[in-house]
């Protein structure tokens, strides 16, 4: 049998109808041509009895890793912007109970095998092993890494500059240019040209590395190129006012 765990957005540890993976086994029922067992929960008694009596070829999937706090190991109060974190045994506790679930992990998971979430370092049994997916991932990084055919380009985005310290220190020894794009934009634009960025994302821990990275790029002759311009709104909804901005107008207040 193969048991499937994930998760969707940011839950805060706490169960959440809204990122609720009920929908994904309806869809992948659909791609694999057949029954797709969803399982309400992620832990605990219930999920391993009912895995206990498995049979030959049959599919599970756990409901959101997320809604537990021992997954990611604290959450944020969202008014006070606290944090509460899970207790060590809790967090042992959660781990234990995934690894009775199956006899062999696989990590297919390639844009979050960086995080120490319990489900990516938590399994204690043997073996652990990489997917398909992961596989694929790592050959291509080794050889654009190992020997980049010149002009090398890379492309980086995500949302923060403090996430991906390493990874651009190293690019920084590989490539030619480097495209900076995504939410870790705001934090160059604002700290290298002081750019009015609204509220748009800022990384606080990230702005402290800016300069340092850009003085890298110029002992590599590593030209660094960032967005000029921006579409922003005066809210994240489907019908918020949009508008474009340059650098030299910012990202007005509020938006």
């Amino acid at each position: 049998a193969v048991i499937l765990c994930s998760h969707l957005g940011r839950p805060n540890g706490a169960p959440n109808a809204k990122y609720t993976l009920r929908p994904v086994a309806e869809e992948l029922q659909k791609v694999l041509g057949k029954d797709v067992t969803f399982i309400d929960e992620c832990v605990g008694p219930k999920v391993e009895e009912t895995v206990a009596g498995c049979k030959e070829g049959q599919v599970f999937l756990l409901e959101n890793l997320r809604f537990h706090l021992e997954e990611e190991g604290s959450k944020k109060d969202e008014e006070t912007g606290e944090k509460t974190k899970a207790s060590a045994e809790a967090v042992e506790g959660f781990r234990a109970s995934l690894t009775k679930l199956a006899d062999l992990y696989i990590n297919d998971a390639f844009g979050t095998a960086h995080r120490a979430h319990s489900s990516v370092v938590g399994f204690k049994g043997e073996p652990r092993l990489a997917g398909f997916l992961m596989k694929k991932e790592l050959e291509f990084f080794s050889k654009v890494l190992e020997k980049p055919e010149p002009p090398f380009l890379a492309i980086l985005g995500g949302a923060k500059i403090s996430d991906k310290i390493q990874l651009i220190e190293n690019l920084l020894d590989k490539v030619n240019k480097l495209i900076v794009c995504g939410g870790m934009a705001f934090t160059f634009k604002k700290m290298l040209d002081s750019v009015e960025i609204g509220n748009s994302l800022f990384d606080e821990d990230g702005s402290k590395k800016v300069h340092d990275l850009v003085a890298k790029a110029k002992k590599n002759n590593v030209e660094l190129i960032f967005p000029i311009d921006y579409i922003c709104g005066d809210k994240f909804a489907k019908d918020a006012a949009r508008k474009t901005v340059t650098d030299a107008e910012g990202v007005p207040k509020g938006w």
